[in-house]
């Protein structure tokens, strides 16, 4: 028999679903101060569990999470998952071992963690307040909330009768900052209320309504950006930062945070959302100090706290327009449209941008079902539909996994015939258990469209020239890095494909008195890059945040014989 928390009433909470033959109980007991936000159910078999995730699913419920004894009576725990994820693939699924099997059913249970065949191992608890197991059920509850639930508290509303590109852009850099907004309709009864405070005849939309219940039409993202965050211009012009950063992806926002720790005055710029290529993540498996993974989101929203913490200032939907190098003795310019600012020395931490296609058809079609980059918000517009992932990368890879919760199925074409010269091994591994994702290689996309929105695209085989039409509800299109320097003086040198040239790769002709710039410094003394904007660096997180916490040191060195405050 199933037992359950709750009454028999059906309710619109998620559902918590723990399986065990003898511990059902006690878990239920634990899991207690759950019971509040989510229906807690417990189940004492895998057929039990079966009948309460088809009772879900039938009744349109959503299941956060399944948790599950490491051995169960009638059938493979791992077994009863792969069934579960066949009605709910959005539930998180979690082993937590009984203290007397936890060491003898590691060892043959992990290897299919790192396949995502479930998604934690854990010891279950032993006793009251035990928070180390709690600590990494929210973890787990907080994640499969900000990728697959709607927001219960709205920190922002957003008002729009349709999502189209514009609603979708400003949608997806809620999500990327972590912001919980949701779309109402201007009929609705809170549509109604926020157009009324806002006291327009035929106001353009979207409209975005605060937290603090002031209104605004919202003609693009920086509108956005400007009230969360301000204006560059709002620095006092007489000041003149120790540090200023252009981009706050990984590399950007472990400065950010090194440079605000040391007692330096940082402000950091950044043209879209926190967090870079990066943030788009829906799940980083292999950062070190995080052995459940991390949403690219979360790890920069805690960066960004973090040098907030130390007194950096941070300025979003800015783009940096140019660069004006400064004289001996002066501070170089950093310039944007929202104002310029000052600062002795500049970290160049703009990251890159993924390949357009070039295909006018399906470029037109941009926020209608053709994305660049991972577009979290997109992905649950993908439910039911067959979606296609063009790329080779890690990104590419996550995004295929993540968009695989929603779609019906998942395509991730490559040009190479396989996966293996690009991508991890945890993703292929991840990719090769997923059924509703697969891969093909020789592939390229050569053309598309659909009235609106994207409704088809033209496969071309490189190998043989043979061409296929096939029907399409999503496009991802993660192409690789391209760097976007225009902005950027003459005087900092690049390679042939834009990145910019530090160290040891600067011409010796750029050099001085005979000797190369320091590892991450540029040609103009007091200018440094580091991250996937300079040629030659690791294009990963990792690689990406240790470049970024390295050149603070170069930076103090530079600083050491001027002034501290002007």
């Amino acid at each position: 028999m199933v037992s359950t928390s709750s009454t028999e009433a059906v309710d619109d909470r998620p559902a918590i679903l723990l399986a065990s033959e003898e511990n059902a109980d006690y878990l239920l007991d634990e899991f207690g101060r759950y019971a509040r936000d989510y229906d807690v159910r417990a189940a004492r078999s895998a057929a039990e569990a079966k009948a309460v995730v088809k009772s879900l699913f039938l009744e349109g419920r959503q299941l956060a999470l399944a948790v599950s004894e490491s051995v169960l009576p009638d059938d493979d725990v791992l077994a009863m998952f792969q069934r579960m994820r066949t009605y709910i693939p959005t539930a998180r699924r979690v082993i937590a071992a009984h203290w007397s099997r936890f060491r003898i059913d590691a060892e043959p249970l992990r290897p299919a963690l790192a396949k995502g065949k479930y998604d934690a191992y854990l010891l279950m608890p032993r006793g009251a307040r035990d928070e180390e197991f709690h600590t990494a059920i929210c973890e787990i509850l907080s994640d499969w909330g900000s990728t697959v639930a709607a927001p219960v508290v709205e920190t922002l509303r957003i008002v729009s009768p349709a999502n189209d590109a514009p609603t979708l852009a400003v949608r997806d850099f809620l999500d990327r900052i972590g912001v919980p907004a949701l779309v109402h309709d201007p009929d609705s009864e809170v549509g109604r209320a926020v157009l009324a405070r806002l006291g327009k005849d035929t106001p353009r939309f979207p409209v975005v309504e605060r937290w603090d219940g002031e209104p605004y039409e919202a003609a693009s993202v920086r509108d956005v950006a400007v009230s969360i965050y301000g204006r560059p211009d709002q620095i006092d012009v007489d000041e003149v930062a120790d540090l200023v950063i252009v981009g706050a992806g990984p590399a950007g926002l472990a400065a950010s945070v090194y440079g605000a720790s040391e007692g330096l005055a940082t402000v950091t710029i950044e043209s879209e959302a926190i967090g870079g290529q990066a943030g788009t993540s829906s799940m980083i498996r292999n950062y070190l100090g995080f052995p459940r993974g991390i949403s690219g989101m979360r790890l920069a929203q805690r960066a960004r706290n973090q040098a907030i913490r130390f007194g950096t200032q941070f300025f979003t939907g800015w783009p940096a327009l140019r660069l004006e190098v400064g004289g001996l003795g002066e501070p170089h310019v950093v310039c944007t449209e929202g104002g310029d600012v000052r600062a002795r020395s500049v970290v160049i931490a703009s990251g890159v941008t993924y390949r357009r296609l070039g295909i006018e058809a399906i470029d037109g079609l941009v926020g209608s079902g053709v994305n660049y980059g991972a577009a979290m918000t997109a992905a649950r517009e993908m439910e039911g539909l067959d979606v296609y992932v063009v790329g080779g990368g890690n990104s590419a890879g996550q995004a295929a996994i993540h968009l695989s919760r929603f779609a019906r199925s998942v395509t991730i074409l490559v040009r190479r015939p396989d996966l293996a010269a690009t991508m991890s091994s945890y993703l292929i591994g991840e990719i090769e258990f997923n059924p509703r994702v697969s891969v093909e290689g020789c592939r390229c996309v050569v053309d598309g469209g659909g009235e609106g929105r994207l409704e088809w695209i033209e496969v071309e085989d490189t190998t043989t020239g043979r061409r296929e039409r096939r029907q399409a509800g999503g496009l991802f299109l993660l192409l690789g890095a391209v760097a976007h320097c225009d902005w950027l003086p003459a005087q900092v040198a690049r390679d042939p494909n834009g990145f910019v040239l530090t160290g040891r790769d600067v011409p010796s002709s750029a050099w001085r008195d005979g000797l190369p710039p320091e590892n991450l410094q540029t040609t103009v003394p007091g200018i440094y890059a580091v991250g996937d904007i300079r040629s030659g660096s690791m294009k990963r997180v990792a690689s990406a945040s240790g470049e970024g916490s390295s050149v603070v040191a170069l930076v103090h060195a530079w600083l050491e014989p001027m002034p501290t405050h002007v």
